[in-house]
């Protein structure tokens, strides 16, 4: 067991806000290029299959994942769109929620508090700057129909920006952003809630924060990132909207309202909950790699 350090903390001092280190944000990349190129890609497409196709069982949804092209079709969007995403979301999320942080913890909010307005808007961020077509453009290419001669990712993402702009290559971005802004606000809420508890059970109730050790931020972050499923309803409505299977009946132009009607009225409630376990992997599969490999490396090149 580590010891414990008694060092008095100043409850009145000034937040000190943390640099942002480049090599950090280097490390952020490689990890999450890591995290979806491995099983994060598989759990994204899994869970869209089943989000998208709600009467089918996970048996089925996984043999229609593999007749698209053996265990490469649990890979699909994953190059370039998962990648591009990967890549970027990390350091806009590091950027705005550090930040956002530091300005609730000097305006006189609680840790835990500034912790949840952090993650709100860093995910809000990470939706509107490149989440947004990349999650869009994943989407598309779990749903589209497979022609004979398949069409290449880029030339599908022309046409639709040249038929229907901006608007058309980021549909569905504001049911991203209320998933990510719930997500981030859900994980940093629960983990910092989990992660004090883990330290007051293994060093007593006047422990704080700061005695955590690495297993403690793991088990917190992992925890954190199960629950955060919660708002799994938002996400089948995401890839609803984004979803390219035609249906009749189905609306043309979707808003999350429209969308929300129309899986009540085909699934009902139970509809909203489709893919909620392989999203429940791919939590603690992201929280793994970005913890607990993310403590591993920066301890490792010096970079905490």
């Amino acid at each position: 067991m580590a010891p414990i350090d008694t060092t008095p903390v100043d409850p009145n001092a000034t937040p000190k806000k943390k640099p942002i280190s480049y090599r950090n944000l280097a490390l952020g990349a490689a990890l999450n290029l890591f995290e979806v190129s491995t099983l994060g890609q598989p759990f994204e497409v899994i869970k869209t299959q089943l989000a998208a196709n709600r009467g089918q069982p996970l048996a089925e949804a996984l043999k229609t994942i593999y007749s698209r092209g053996g265990i490469f079709g649990f890979y699909q969007g994953l190059i370039p769109w998962a990648w591009i995403e990967a890549s970027t979301k990390g350091a806009v999320l590091l950027f705005v929620a550090s930040e956002f942080e530091y300005r609730s913890l000097t305006a006189g909010a609680s840790p835990f508090m500034a912790g949840i307005i952090g993650g709100m808007t860093g995910g809000l961020a990470q939706a509107y700057s490149t989440m947004g077509f990349c999650t869009f453009m994943k989407t598309v290419e779990v749903t589209r129909h497979k022609s004979a001669t398949k069409e290449s990712t880029f030339k599908i993402a022309n046409d639709i920006f040249k038929r229907e702009g901006i608007a058309g290559i980021n549909k569905g971005v504001n049911a991203v952003a209320v998933r990510q802004c719930t997500n981030w606000a859900s994980r940093f809420g629960i983990t910092r809630f989990t992660q004090e508890a883990l330290v007051r059970m293994r060093y007593g109730k006047d422990a704080d924060l700061s005695q955590a050790t690495a297993v403690d931020k793991a088990l917190a972050s992992i925890t954190g990132g199960a629950l955060s499923c919660w708002n799994q309803p938002i996400e089948v409505i995401r890839v609803e909207m984004q979803s390219q299977l035609k249906t009749p009946g189905r609306p043309d132009k979707m808003t999350i309202a429209t969308a929300f009607k129309w899986i009540h009225q085909q699934n009902g409630i139970k509809g909203f909950y489709r893919g909620v376990l392989p999203r429940i992997g791919l939590g603690a599969w992201q929280t793994l790699c970005m913890v607990a490999l993310g403590d591993y490396f920066r301890a490792l090149f010096g970079t905490n």
